[in-house]
């Protein structure tokens, strides 16, 4: 079975502006950036002492690049550097802008964000600027402490020097006196974590947390010496989990100790990954793990896989809605020990989505809707709808034959179905409004001015683009459809003869949906001039009901054996 990337692109920028005192000048920065469609602003973070302010945002690639570099700009203009003065490392009136992949989108991306930002940033704005971390060009400049070097203050006798090493990666190889220098980049989204013990003793904690660190603890001698090399440091002991830092800490509020962890890249070390473990370090130390502490956000397959796991601990399907996942996830780790975990608050990518119209609906609403007089939602979204249906009765078929006496064989088979179901079921869903979104948009196009042969010409080009991207929409369902034919027929085969019968009626409902969206894919491009990509679909189309017509007789030839 082949995966389908369904995920919304959504990419984090986190810049870091060198003030944190004057609010009026933060909101000038912070105003840019909402000023931008498709962006949110998640969180706003000043400090008086550093006199810097974090600023998340989050959105579409495109969307966030614009953001980005109205920020940087607007910095430029409302903070003076020559002034500046805080507790914390700075170069520039934006010190740092990381992007950061949340769903979607890849860290090479993220990087090509970096680029693009990085060059217009010098480019239009004058302003030096130096790629880091993920997007470094050269090794020494992932560590951003290496690129700010010498802060502020140094950056006049750097470009002074002539010392190649410091030449830009983008902007002049001259010192800005207001702006400074600014480092872009990209990195793993950094998830803050506190886990609770049983104890209040900061020193436990503390021991469980070095356990638990990528940088471990000191090394001793059999005198209890801290052990040094040949060249005077401290040989270290490596913790357990890479990507991990890690202290302990007592919380006088809570009234408990914690181990208070930032994890840098949860796809390589994940989130579960470093409660289990340190459950396991403390239990070593005398301790209990009673829970634990999202602090911020968090991405939402960083739960999704939180979520399979404990369930496939538990011997269970993991193959369920994303829902029942991410309660699990909740439940198993405690997050709601210290304050109810709400994952509308704590899930980035719930914190930007919005509902969509039509899905949200109750059956009832949705039916009436349906049969108004309105044009939309129509037989595409119905046929989106259909194969939502066949989905998740593949998916149920999978689940109710998990755990059964006489199919243990096909245990992981049908854990894999259900997981791979519930993930189509969840994209049919989006298709739905997609599809009715598109059909808006055409007739939109088609009531734009056509006085003018210019109005006639522009409005021509954008009826032609939305039409054929609302014969794109249903080709997808089809195309979709069919490919879970092969979900339905392994459940058909395998799967619990109690539901055999279910496995059939997946099969109907993905037949109905394929012919049904591929009546849409045909109607929508009759309108259209003849083009070899018109050609192809209606070609596709075509290919794709024989293959539903061809896969339902098989699928229901073998439930008819088996009942």
């Amino acid at each position: 079975m082949q995966g389908r990337d369904t995920m919304l692109k959504i990419v984090e920028c986190v810049p870091n502006f060198s003030e944190g005192r004057d609010m009026a000048v933060i909101k000038r920065i912070t105003d840019a950036i909402e000023s931008v469609d498709g962006v949110k602003l998640l969180d706003v973070d000043p400090g008086a002492d550093t006199n810097r302010t974090v600023v998340t945002f989050v959105g579409s690639p495109e969307a966030v690049k614009e953001a980005a570099f109205r920020a940087v700009k607007t910095a430029a203009e409302v903070i003076d550097m020559t002034k500046h003065h805080g507790a914390h490392p700075r170069m520039g009136a934006t010190d740092v802008c990381p992007f950061v992949p949340v769903s979607g989108v890849t860290m090479d991306d993220c990087v090509e964000i970096a680029g693009e930002v990085g060059k217009r940033i010098g480019d239009e704005l004058g302003i030096p600027v130096y790629l880091y971390e993920e997007a470094a060009t050269k090794p020494e400049w992932h560590n951003l402490a290496e690129v700010r070097k010498g802060e502020y203050e140094g950056l006049k006798e750097r470009f002074d020097s002539g010392d190649s090493y410091w030449t830009p990666d983008f902007g002049p190889a001259k010192f800005n006196e207001r702006a400074g220098a600014t480092a872009v980049g990209a990195r793993e989204f950094l998830i803050a974590y506190n886990i609770n013990l049983n104890t209040k003793d900061r020193k436990l904690a503390n021991n469980v947390a070095l356990n638990l660190r990528e940088k471990g603890r000191a090394k001793r001698d059999e005198n209890g010496k801290i052990a040094r090399d040949e060249n005077g440091k401290k040989v270290m002991v490596p913790g357990r989990l890479k990507y991990t830092k890690a202290i302990g800490w007592y919380i006088e509020e809570y009234g408990f100790a914690q181990i208070s962890i930032n994890l840098t890249n949860y796809k390589k070390t994940p989130w579960h990954t470093v409660f289990e473990v340190a459950r396991e370090e403390a239990e070593k130390a005398g301790l209990i793990v009673t829970g634990s502490e999202l602090v911020g956000l968090i991405p939402k397959q960083a739960v999704i896989e939180a979520g399979r796991y404990f369930l496939r601990k538990q011997g269970k399907s993991s193959g369920v809605s994303e829902r029942e996942l991410i309660e699990e996830a909740a439940l198993s780790m405690g997050l709601s020990q210290i304050s109810p975990f709400d994952p509308k608050d704590k899930i980035i990518e719930y914190r930007i989505k919005e509902d969509e119209p039509l899905v949200s609906m109750t059956i009832k609403n949705f039916m009436d809707e349906l049969a108004s007089d309105s044009p939309a939602p129509g037989g595409g979204s119905v046929a989106a709808l259909e194969a939502s249906l066949g989905a998740a009765l593949s998916a149920m078929v999978a689940n109710l034959t998990v755990g059964k006496k006489g199919y243990e064989e096909v245990k992981d088979e049908m854990i894999e179905v259900a997981e791979k179901a519930q993930e189509m079921k969840d994209r049919f869903l989006l298709l739905i409004d997609e599809d009715t979104r598109s059909f808006n948009n055409l007739m939109a196009a088609m009531k734009m001015p056509k006085k003018t042969d210019d109005e006639k010409k522009r409005r021509q080009e954008a009826v032609d683009a939305a039409t054929m991207e609302a014969a794109r929409v249903p080709l997808e369902v089809a195309d979709m459809a069919v490919e879970a034919f092969e979900l339905a027929e392994i459940t058909a085969k395998s799967g619990n003869v109690n539901s055999v019968s279910d496995a059939g009626v997946a099969a109907l409902s993905l037949r109905a949906a394929a012919h049904g969206a591929g009546l849409n894919v045909i109607i929508n491009l009759s309108g259209l001039p003849d083009t070899e990509e018109k050609a192809e679909m209606l070609q596709r189309v075509e290919e794709l009901r024989a293959l539903a017509d061809r896969h339902e007789a098989e699928i229901l030839k073998t439930v008819s054996d088996r009942l």
